[in-house]
């Protein structure tokens, strides 16, 4: 096993998934569940992003490839959707602004904007096509892989399952100091992703 590639994919797919930063959108978003909802949410939401990226990670080429889609094009779009969640976080309209707490289904914020465009984010679909893009056709070494991203989603559903006790220690307030920072870290990085890709594709020297 070569340790140092491993380590290197642990840090990448660390940065790109974010398990710190999943938590102030954690807090927005769940604002008006149950403990017991919040922690359904939470659970769901790391396994549909572990079935996302695995499935990127064994066919993302084939999908990406068969529908004559660029890399760079993948990473613009998913950037533009990331900025406009962003832009929800920063304003504060959250996805649980717009239903009554009895509406509140812990499944569908599961799926978003917990699993996508958050934990399973354009960047961290982008990093599983790519560490896996010299190992098509080595099992082995995508399962590694697969394993990497694994012990990263563990780590964002401890942060998430730990959510309850920090907003007992910040408060409300503090939550939504918190989101409104990160919703500006996060259009950053949507931005980043844009500019990164069209450097690519115009050619460009690295943002």
């Amino acid at each position: 096993m070569n340790w140092a590639e491993r380590i290197q994919e642990f840090v990448t797919l660390w940065v790109v998934i974010d398990p710190l930063g999943t938590l102030p959108v954690f807090l927005t978003v769940t604002a008006g569940l149950s403990v017991a909802d919040r922690k359904k949410a939470a659970l769901l939401s790391v396994l549909v992003s572990f079935g996302v990226l695995v499935f990127f990670a064994m066919a993302g080429h084939w999908l990406l490839r068969s529908m004559d889609v660029s890399i760079e094009s993948f990473q613009i779009a998913g950037g533009i959707v990331l900025f406009l969640f962003a832009l929800t976080m920063i304003h504060g309209r959250s996805h649980s602004d717009s239903h009554s707490p009895a509406e509140l289904n812990p499944v569908e914020i599961a799926i978003y904007p917990l699993a996508i465009p958050s934990i399973a984010s354009p960047g961290a679909m982008l990093a599983a096509v790519v560490l896996t893009d010299n190992a098509r056709h080595d099992f082995s070494e995508r399962a590694m892989t697969i394993l990497t991203f694994s012990l990263v989603l563990l780590f964002t559903l401890a942060v998430m399952l730990a959510a309850g006790r920090l907003v007992h220690l910040i408060g409300r307030g503090g939550a939504s100091i918190i989101s409104r920072v990160m919703g500006m870290i996060l259009a950053a990085l949507a931005v980043d992703l844009v500019l990164s890709a069209a450097a690519q594709w115009l050619h460009l020297p690295p943002i």
